[in-house]
């Protein structure tokens, strides 16, 4: 993280308002959260702000709505069709963290809601026409909201969107904590990991994770795969495995039953003595067919991009690891050693 500008490094920010992205994008049903890995994980950056004396604009996105609202014309209401990606909930699970009451506001020309006296957030980002094509003028009105701009939402900073990358260009900008814990243990897999290493790869979405099986191909020492891409894919799998020169890790694609699941009890337990010896294990994606039912199961952890999280905590193990990762796409892009643009525009 040497070359990224963080913000624990500013001495004071009293007077000042922090422009501050987070990752929003978590499971709400009938406005009740389901889980808020994600909010919790941006709450040292909040704090680290609010007593550095700054005030805080939030600013987050909520699934893909459509963009209907160019940014002279966003107010509340909102439209019965994107009622479901208002972040409203978002906005009361905030109130009683920092023991606030939820209040409609307009900051700019963004509705949103003021939490606090020092805390306002801005209603579902991608409301707006130009934030995921980064608009560079709607990125200019948004910098407008702050002094500085904290980019905490690893999860997001693959997304070349106003506000990641194009408010960049108008205001000093910064890594938040969260963020930047992220680089360090990820980097920290990719230059200087314990060994043995096993990476277990599962789940579905093959375009995403056949990348993450190359490059892991010559950096662990280890690769399993299973889920639904080996029973998918497994001969994809096996051909890019022979086309992949240099130095080879052991692959091991597991083998699916007869009834359909994708791991066999021999598959497990070939797994299992690989992981008991590893020194490092980096895991993306669940195996088994949890949205079905397998011996670990819940229905809602099979349907997800965070199936692999929400399976642990349902099974007691999310406490039981060094590291959890909030990125899934940004966390696959990185490990697959790509740059992500988020990270891009903060570099000094």
């Amino acid at each position: 993280m040497s070359k990224f500008r963080t913000v624990d490094s500013v001495s004071s920010l009293s007077g000042k308002t922090a422009l501050l992205r987070i990752d929003t994008d978590i499971d709400i049903e009938n406005g009740r959260i389901l889980d808020d890995t994600r909010l919790q994980s941006a709450l040292p950056t909040i704090e680290l702000l609010l007593k550095k004396g700054a005030d805080v604009n939030i600013v987050g996105h909520l699934g893909r709505p459509k963009a209907q609202f160019p940014i002279s014309n966003f107010q509340f209401p909102i439209s019965n069709e994107n009622k479901e990606f208002t972040l409203e909930p978002i906005a009361h699970w905030l109130a009683k963290k920092f023991d606030g009451k939820v209040e409609e506001t307009k900051i700019g020309e963004l509705p949103g809601w003021r939490i606090t006296p020092k805390i306002i957030l801005l209603e579902n980002i991608r409301f707006s026409e130009g934030e995921e094509e980064n608009d560079l003028e709607f990125a200019r009105e948004l910098s407008l909201l702050g002094d500085i701009f904290v980019n905490d939402a690893f999860a997001v900073s693959h997304r070349e969107h106003a506000s990641i990358v194009g408010v960049t260009k108008y205001l000093p900008s910064y890594a938040g904590l969260h963020l930047e814990r992220e680089i360090e243990v990820l980097s920290n897999v990719l230059k200087n990991p314990k060994r043995p290493l096993a990476v277990l790869i599962g789940g579905a979405k093959i375009e995403t994770k056949l990348p993450l099986v190359e490059a892991m191909h010559h950096l662990a020492d280890y690769v399993l795969v299973g889920g639904e891409i080996a029973e998918q894919d497994r001969v994809l799998i096996k051909v890019q495995h022979e086309k992949i020169a240099g130095k080879k890790s052991a692959v091991l694609v597991s083998d699916s039953t007869k009834d359909g699941f994708d791991i066999t009890p021999h598959s497990i337990e070939n797994f299992k003595q690989i992981l008991a010896q590893a020194k490092t294990i980096v895991w993306n994606g669940p195996v088994g067919k949890i949205d079905q039912g397998s011996k670990i199961k819940d229905q809602r952890s099979g349907n997800t991009e965070r199936g692999t999280m929400e399976l642990a905590e349902f099974i007691n193990l999310l406490n039981k690891f060094d590291f959890v990762s909030t990125g899934g796409g940004a966390m696959l892009e990185f490990l697959s050693g790509h740059k992500l643009p988020g990270l891009q525009a903060l570099e000094a």
